[in-house]
């Protein structure tokens, strides 16, 4: 699996068939984030879909979270927490977002373009699993700034090609950096990177207003949580897991199985 070559990367997910099942979950899931971005800014609409760690962490535990280690557990308890102070932060409040300049949409849609493909050959102090989910993070973030904008209907449906290109490489990547370490340490930092992006982008490129008073510190609390609950998922373990093997070993056949088939 390789972005290098999509093509090859993609026939080999399609002929999977839990490959398949999964994506069609997943895009069902994606129809309803589209919906909820008609309805409310794009910081806010990230903040609740970030929340989605404890939904990993608990499929780490196959349903058992009390078999997760200490940090995944308090990963869940944040991410829960966030949700809850997030929801307060809602009351009486009546968020809005700007459509944003072409030039600067074009800054911030090349800087995850650019990111992903230096992370992509990148070789730096931490797993390559970490590296590589990092990369795919910043790949589907400017997916979901791209769909923010393709709400916006008009010429903003324009974005629908860039946006894409940045969710296929982005499924292709992560894929990837699955067969170079723990699947927990990648998805949760491309968890972690997917939403503390675009909740960026929603406050400066989208400009979108925070509630005042109480609410204001409540919702910033609680992107705090949820996004510090996505940051205790990119823990170390991937390091001895990639350590452990060479990354052309026959193991990591093993380890393709394992991930698609989960």
């Amino acid at each position: 699996m390789s972005p290098r070559r999509p093509l090859r990367a993609a026939a080999t997910l399609l002929a999977s068939r839990a490959w398949l099942t999964a994506f069609g979950t997943e895009t069902a899931g994606w129809l309803v984030y589209l919906a909820a971005l008609r309805l409310a800014p794009l910081a806010l609409v990230q903040a609740v879909s970030a929340s989605g760690i404890a939904v990993l962490a608990l499929a780490g535990g196959r349903g058992h979270p009390f078999r997760l280690p200490r940090r995944e557990l308090l990963a869940i308890v944040l991410a829960i927490a966030g949700l809850v102070v997030l929801g307060l932060s809602l009351a009486g409040s009546h968020p809005t977002d700007h459509v944003p300049g072409a030039s600067h949409v074009a800054v911030w849609l090349g800087g995850c373009a650019g990111a992903a493909a230096a992370l992509s050959v990148a070789r730096l102090g931490v797993s390559h699993a970490a590296t590589l989910g990092l990369a795919a993070g910043a790949l589907f973030s400017g997916g979901d700034i791209s769909a923010k904008l393709v709400v916006h209907g008009g010429a903003w449906l324009l974005v629908a090609l860039p946006l894409v290109a940045f969710y296929g490489l982005g499924s292709i990547q992560l894929q990837s950096a699955f067969q170079h370490g723990d699947a927990v340490t990648a998805a949760g930092i491309a968890t972690l990177t997917t939403n503390a992006v675009p909740i960026a982008a929603g406050i400066l490129l989208l400009h979108e207003t925070l509630p005042g008073g109480a609410n204001r510190v409540l919702q910033v609390a609680a992107f705090v949580l949820i996004v510090g609950g996505a940051t205790l998922l990119t823990d170390p373990r991937a390091r001895a897991a990639s350590g452990a093997r060479d990354p052309a070993s026959p193991g990591d056949a093993d380890e393709s199985v394992r991930v698609t088939g989960a």
